[in-house]
């Protein structure tokens, strides 16, 4: 059992990394096997697995892996990144196999996430199960740019590329969403998914008007929690793809929160970890560090003149802001709006009151929406 270690540059017939082993947040990277590259018949769970090689199977793992990321790694025949494995919450990103499955060949995947992948055959994944995946920008020189011959329940299917089934070939897909119709299985649409954000993939949580939002079948949901660690089944209904829609916002919200290092499964959401007044939520709305307590939004001392009244605030180009006003701090409520859907210049923004009152107090607060 190994726990917190570092396994790189290893070499073995099976197992380059680790045969047989129970591995805890480790890291194997650039290990060699003739059948699982970085790890064979051992556990794995929070591990990152980059690199590793295999002249046979499973480029990075034949083994089984929870909420572990594969990247980069590659297999001369099967399986570039895993091969016969078992995967929850994983993410496989960027493995090449040189004949089958880019990502996974063979094995079952739930919750998990397959980009980038490239194989002659199932760019993606091949004859492979897979519950709750999301497959999207993989490649297949031949056939299959997402999944061939492979079992698909709940998942998303989209953007990837081939001479023949750009997304699918032979597989039989139910409650899932892929294009073209998908000649085998029942529940299915062919409407693109609305992701966050296709930029690199960087993002493939659902949009809020996104066709998958509970659309998928409960049945094949055999996790409590989604990808990021968050309710799977939000609604009542289960969504498609490895991340369940949390509510307007939250996509986006969890994408940033990974970006800035932070665990997107909801512990990090209501804690002030830079202790500067405001939790990570209202460090995300206000587009600020919420892991440095100078990143702040704040509203500076007015300038006044004979006339008008100036206001500054910090602000950042991708919010806007509304300023609210008051005279009297008793009333209820007390602010009125002054000045709406004020839209933010990098560093700080400006705007001037030209009807400020002389002979009587105002009172100014700001607002800021993503």
């Amino acid at each position: 059992t190994l726990t917190n270690c570092t396994l790189m540059g290893n070499w073995a017939p099976e197992g380059g990394g680790a045969y047989e082993c129970v591995l805890n947040s480790c890291k194997l990277t650039n290990n060699t096997a003739s059948k699982g590259g970085g790890a064979a018949d051992s556990t794995l769970a929070d591990c990152k697995l980059a690199g590793n090689t295999a002249g046979s199977a499973g480029g990075a793992a034949y083994s089984t892996l929870t909420n572990c990321t594969l990247t980069g790694n590659s297999a001369d025949y099967d399986g570039g990144a895993s091969y016969g494995s078992t995967l929850v919450n994983c993410r496989l990103i960027g493995n090449t196999a040189s004949d089958y499955g880019g990502g996974a060949s063979y094995g079952t995947l739930t919750n998990c996430t397959l980009i980038g992948n490239s194989a002659d055959y199932g760019g993606g994944a091949y004859e492979a199960t897979l519950a709750n995946c999301t497959l999207a920008g993989n490649l297949a020189s031949d056939d299959g740019g997402g999944t061939y011959f492979s079992t698909v329940k709940n998942c998303i299917v989209y953007y990837n590329t081939a001479p023949t089934g750009s997304n699918d070939s032979g597989s039989t897909l139910n409650f899932s969403c892929t294009t073209p119709a998908p000649a085998n299985g029942v529940g299915n649409i062919t409407n693109a998914p609305l992701f966050v954000d296709t930029n690199g993939w960087s993002n493939l949580r659902l949009q809020s008007n996104s066709p998958c939002i509970n659309a998928a079948n409960n049945a094949y949901a055999t996790n409590t929690t989604d990808l990021d660690g968050r309710p799977r089944i939000v609604g009542g209904v289960v969504d498609m793809g490895a991340y369940e829609y949390q509510g307007p916002g939250l996509g986006e919200f969890i994408g940033w929160l990974q970006q800035s290092g932070l665990p997107p499964d909801g512990s990090a959401d209501d804690v002030d970890a830079d202790h500067d007044g405001h939790n990570t939520w209202q460090e995300w709305m206000a587009g600020t560090n919420p892991t440095n307590a100078r990143s702040v939004l704040w509203l500076a001392a007015p300038v006044l003149t004979p006339t008008n009244l100036t206001l500054t605030w910090t602000s950042v180009t991708n919010r806007t802001y509304t300023l609210e006003q008051a005279t009297n701090l008793g009333g209820a409520p007390a602010f009125s709006v002054l000045r709406s859907n004020l839209v933010g210049l990098p560093g700080t923004t400006s705007w001037t009151d030209t009807n400020a009152p002389v002979a009587s107090p105002r009172f100014y607060q700001l607002r800021v929406s993503p």
